[in-house]
């Protein structure tokens, strides 16, 4: 067994050892931070998870660094994509990689201690060498990694409530709902343009109810993109009937010159769906 094989082979042998002492030695009182949280469960995945780091972070003695990369990236993408950590601010979890890195400086004085005499100072040099530069990468490994998956969270939830913002509503096999709420900026008018095309071609309805309703003005653009919607569901074979428009939206879309020819207008969502 070289010596850096039995460096690593120590390492292990004391991780649950070192594992229970990062855990006993947290100090939090964060609510936002995952290790301010003393459930039994969350104790015992934060120590699964600190022990699981062990066994990959140690092959950094044994392999070149670049196979090293690749190997912990499959704990390091395992953290990184953890809710529970994706949620705590990045600067906790900095604070705990340095703490075991602190862990890892300690311990390799003790091995050194144990072989006094049969290890040169040039092998002591590369080891602190070798385990800074190895927490460097697993933290880079990290923050990168986070900031991915948060961004694909973000989108997600971006996602979620621009649905929410244009949601179709199937009634039947063939008829469906638009209710359209609040105040509609360019923004969301493409969002709703876009929504209500794909879900009502996916839905396959022939016949949408717009409801403006809860409208209380438009813009120009605004103004545009709902003419817009209006001529695409004609064009995909859907007949739009609106209702509820109110008397503001009315006079831009006629100050605009926007005619809504073919189109079923009603005063009410009750007197449209009884048109049919």
């Amino acid at each position: 067994m070289t010596k850096n094989e039995a460096l690593r082979a120590y390492f292990l042998d004391h991780a649950q050892q070192m594992t229970d002492e990062w855990y006993e030695t947290l100090e939090e009182n964060d609510p936002a931070s995952i290790y301010a949280v003393r459930t039994p469960e969350v104790a015992e995945k934060l120590k699964e998870q600190n022990n699981q780091f062990h066994p990959f972070f140690t092959q950094i003695f044994i392999l070149d660094e670049e196979k090293w990369k690749e190997t912990f990236q499959e704990w390091a993408s395992d953290i990184s994509s953890d809710e529970n950590h994706l949620t705590t601010p990045s600067h906790y979890v900095i604070r705990e990689f340095m703490r075991v890195r602190m862990q890892y400086i300690t311990y390799l004085k003790k091995f050194i201690q144990e072989y006094e005499g049969e290890i040169t100072q040039q092998e002591i040099n590369n080891w602190n060498e070798l385990i800074i530069r190895g927490f460097d990468n697993a933290i880079l490994q990290f923050v990168e990694g986070a900031n991915k998956n948060s961004k694909e969270l973000l989108k997600a939830k971006e996602d979620i409530i621009q649905q929410l913002s244009a949601p179709v509503i199937a009634l039947d096999d063939k008829r469906a709902l638009l209710p359209l709420i609040g105040e509609i900026d360019s923004e969301r008018a493409g969002v709703i343009l876009e929504n209500t095309l794909n879900q009502c071609s996916k839905l396959g309805i022939g016949q949408l109810y717009i409801d403006l309703s809860g409208v209380a003005t438009i813009d120009t653009l605004v103004a545009h993109q709902i003419s817009n919607l209006i001529q695409s569901l004609q064009l995909l074979g859907i007949k739009p009937t609106i209702s509820g428009m109110r008397p503001e939206i009315a006079q831009t879309a006629i100050q605009l010159g926007i005619a809504f020819d073919d189109v079923s207008i009603k005063s009410s969502l009750a007197n449209a769906m009884g048109h049919k």
